[in-house]
């Protein structure tokens, strides 16, 4: 995953620029001051005064209602670089290549903006404050540029001139990582902000934890992706933690409690996807609990959160046949057989049917399936269909599906059949000497005469 593409920098102008007013200036003095001196001065002196007073008020009126003309601006830093800037002291350098790169943040040109600071690096007496704010700037706008060598170089002069640790630093330090694919390098910096913030009394967001977990499920460090997963659970109570937890289980092989972490966040009302209804039910079933598993994705259907087609029918009907709950298995295997292209969906709804001692139903259910054909085992539902008609004592009938059975099925297959044909020839005789019996017996026994 790319966890940052581009970084906004709408907050940069705010951020990264020193504005100066007028009334913040500190004056020289006279112009006529010996040109060393006033090289090395930390002043601005009365000409560079007057010109950046005017370029601030282009760049930011006094009058709120009045538009900034920055056009105007940048032709008025120009003039002033051309003119005086080789004759600056330092300071007035650093002001007036402030202001360009005011102009630059306010237009988004960021490589402009990158420019001018890498410019105001080179000036030797620059102050400690702004030299570091500067390196900072720059990390800032190299990502901005995706540049991400360049943002990690700066954020590092930062911290090596720096007495403090800073929480953009760090931040930036591990997304330029990230983005380069150092995700080891990237881990720590992230740590180091959350202590930083945490210590400093901040509180920190969501976002700040599901980063660092990224982090951990990229490095495949699956425990200790647990430990912070239960915090934010705790913290947060999100589903897609939640869902987090069950898939850092199964990373981890740890497959019940997998199965419980899936169970406790439907048990929460909070699954909403087909993937996770159909995967807890079948591992539930899995699981010796196929009656729980099969009221979990009826429900999904039933919400129109899983699809009715086919599979899902299937998954249904097999389940409710774990079971045992034959009659709740009707109903979905007669719409998978409807919908299955096979004969397959017919011979498992011809089983079910015979289990309910519904043998012309079964007989009516396996006819489709022979005809609808391409079915797993022919031999195996012909057999069955022999049976639903011995039941039904169509002994033809069922000696045909047998001997059908024979034909269509390998070695064990025929010799199965053969078996049940004489099964069959043996009901024929016993069922034939049963209504011979019958009729002997009726013969025998005369009614009473009607009474007078």
């Amino acid at each position: 995953m790319r966890i940052l593409n581009k970084l906004k920098l709408g907050f940069l102008a705010a951020v990264l620029s020193v504005v100066l007013l007028p009334s913040q200036f500190v004056m020289a003095g006279e112009e006529q001051r010996a040109p060393p001196e006033a090289r090395s001065a930390g002043t601005l002196g009365p000409a560079v005064m007057r010109a950046i007073s005017e370029i601030q008020e282009l760049m930011q009126p006094e009058d709120e209602e009045d538009e900034p003309d920055l056009v105007q601006a940048k032709i008025e830093l120009d003039d002033l670089y051309e003119r005086r800037f080789a004759r600056m002291n330092d300071f007035e350098k650093s002001t007036l290549l402030n202001f360009y790169t005011n102009y630059y943040l306010n237009i988004e040109d960021y490589p402009g903006a990158i420019g001018i600071f890498i410019q105001m690096l080179e000036i030797e007496t620059l102050r400690a404050d702004i030299r570091l704010r500067t390196h900072r700037s720059l990390g800032q706008l190299y990502a901005s540029e995706e540049d991400w060598q360049g943002s990690i170089d700066n954020y590092e002069q930062w911290r090596n001139l720096s007495d403090t640790e800073d929480e953009i630093v760090y931040r930036g330090l591990s997304y330029a990582h990230y983005q380069l694919e150092n995700f080891e390098e990237a881990k720590p910096f992230w740590i180091a902000r959350m202590e930083l913030l945490l210590d400093a009394g901040e509180t920190l967001e969501r976002e700040d934890y599901a980063y660092l977990n990224g982090l951990y499920f990229t490095l495949e460090d699956f425990e200790s992706a647990l430990e912070l997963t239960k915090t934010m659970i705790v913290l947060y109570d999100n589903k897609t933690d939640w869902q987090n937890l069950s898939a850092i289980y199964a990373g981890l092989e740890n497959d019940d409690r997998g199965l419980q972490a899936l169970n406790l966040y439907y048990l929460k009302g909070m699954m909403d996807d087909d993937t996770r209804f159909i995967n807890l039910a079948q591992s539930l079933a899995g699981v010796d609990l196929p009656y729980t598993g099969a009221k979990i994705l009826s429900e999904g259907l039933e919400k129109e959160i899983v699809e009715t087609d086919e599979e899902n029918l299937t998954r249904l009907t097999q389940m409710h046949l774990m079971a045992n709950e034959f009659d709740d298995a009707l109903e979905p295997a007669m719409a998978a057989a409807e919908a299955d292209e096979t004969g397959n969906g017919y011979d498992t709804l011809g089983y079910i049917r015979y289990v309910l001692r519904d043998y012309e139903g079964a007989a009516e259910a396996f006819r489709e399936a022979i005809d609808k054909g391409d079915l797993n085992d022919r031999s195996d539902t012909l057999m069955f269909l022999s049976r639903a008609m011995l039941e039904m004592q169509k002994f033809d009938e069922a000696e045909e599906a047998a001997r059908d059975a024979a034909d269509a099925g390998d070695e064990r297959g025929r010799k199965s059949a053969q078996d049940f044909m004489r099964a069959i020839d043996g009901r024929r005789s016993y069922y034939a000497t049963i209504s011979s019996r019958k009729a002997d017996a009726i013969d025998f026994y005369q009614p009473y005469p009607p009474l007078q």
